[in-house]
């Protein structure tokens, strides 16, 4: 078969046409967004618009195993000569902020409880693991098989109270356990793995905190109940009051991420993630911003028109009215 342009992406996204003949798509992140958009459920062509000559690899019985072995495939068509031009030309570091991307909106399909995004968005995440291996693939250095390998064998290894005779009864024992074993793993080489190596810096501040804190308590650093960090975020907050005061800026600086470290402590041992709960509280104020700006347009006033005394005193109405309803819903769920 000729393989000139792009026939695979060309029959799955409509926005672009990868043929020899027209001017191919830059590979820019404009041109990423189209192809999502493209590929989303709500564009994706029938069974019956794909080409009839369609090579038979890419196809599949609809098995996970043989999805699988044709997504590979489609990839390998992609970035192979004659394929599409924007896929040949990414890199691992070209792909970096799409991996990213891809994850949060995995999230955000499970914050929305929308699990037909779910499905959607983990696919996306799919192909960025099959995109990558593919360029390993390239260089020789690795292929998807291998992937697969890695994580199952390390899911086989790291759950011995499953696939072994050890005997773990708790998810906290659970979690300790993991994290020796992977101390363990990653010291096979000969060389001591250092019990905090394994975190990201490229983490968010809050979620590397709680993992720093979550593997310096796997090796029994920690304070035995939320009781000693609490003491802890009190003495942090007056010590970040006392920095704040005397005029500092880098002292203050240092007292209030040392005040954040600690409440990201006292939130893990209270059962809880710091990261999660900020977010819950970033969403509640944007909320009630969202309707103080409704309330003062609905008085025909722009924000900017107002001073922070009438803005506080709108805030306060849409903060009762929020308590209001949280009380009415509560004495309605009592009832019934």
């Amino acid at each position: 078969m000729n393989w000139s342009g792009c026939p695979v992406t060309q029959a799955c996204i409509s926005a672009h046409d990868c043929f020899a003949e027209r001017q191919p798509p830059a590979a820019s992140s404009t041109f990423y967004l189209d192809y999502k958009i493209a590929m989303s459920k709500n564009n994706q062509p029938e069974k019956s618009e794909f080409p009839d000559n369609l090579p038979p690899e890419i196809l599949s019985d609809g098995s996970a195993v043989d999805e699988m072995r044709a997504l590979r495939e489609v990839m390998r068509l992609l970035r192979e000569p004659g394929g599409c031009p924007w896929d040949r030309a990414q890199t691992h570091e070209s792909l970096r902020p799409y991996l990213l991307e891809e994850a949060y909106e995995a999230l955000e399909a499970v914050d929305q409880g929308d699990l037909d995004g779910l499905r959607e968005e983990l696919g996306d995440i799919l192909l960025q693991i099959v995109f990558h291996s593919r360029i390993a693939e390239e260089e020789n250095r690795w292929e998807l098989a291998d992937v697969i390998r890695g994580i199952r064998e390390k899911m086989i290894r790291r759950h011995p109270h499953v696939f072994g005779d050890m005997a773990l009864e708790t998810p906290d024992e659970v979690r300790d356990e993991w994290e020796k074993i992977k101390l363990r793993d990653k010291g096979n080489g000969g060389e001591q793995k250092k019990t905090l190596g394994g975190v990201p810096k490229t983490l968010p501040a809050l979620t590397r905190a709680f993992r720093v804190q979550e593997k310096m308590a796997g090796v029994g650093f920690d304070w035995p109940d939320a009781s000693g960090a609490l003491d802890k975020l009190r003495e942090e907050m007056e010590e970040t009051i006392e920095a704040v005061m005397s005029g500092d800026k880098r002292h203050a600086e240092e007292e209030i991420g040392d005040l954040l470290f600690s409440a990201v402590n006292a939130a893990r041992l209270s059962g809880f993630s710091a990261e999660e709960a900020l977010r819950r509280s970033t969403e509640k104020v944007m909320g009630r911003f969202e309707q103080v700006e409704a309330q003062a347009a609905s008085e025909g006033h722009l924000l900017s028109d107002l001073t922070l005394e009438e803005m506080d005193a709108i805030w306060d109405r849409v903060k009762q009215a929020e308590h209001e309803a949280k009380a009415r819903e509560q004495k309605s769920g009592a009832g019934s």
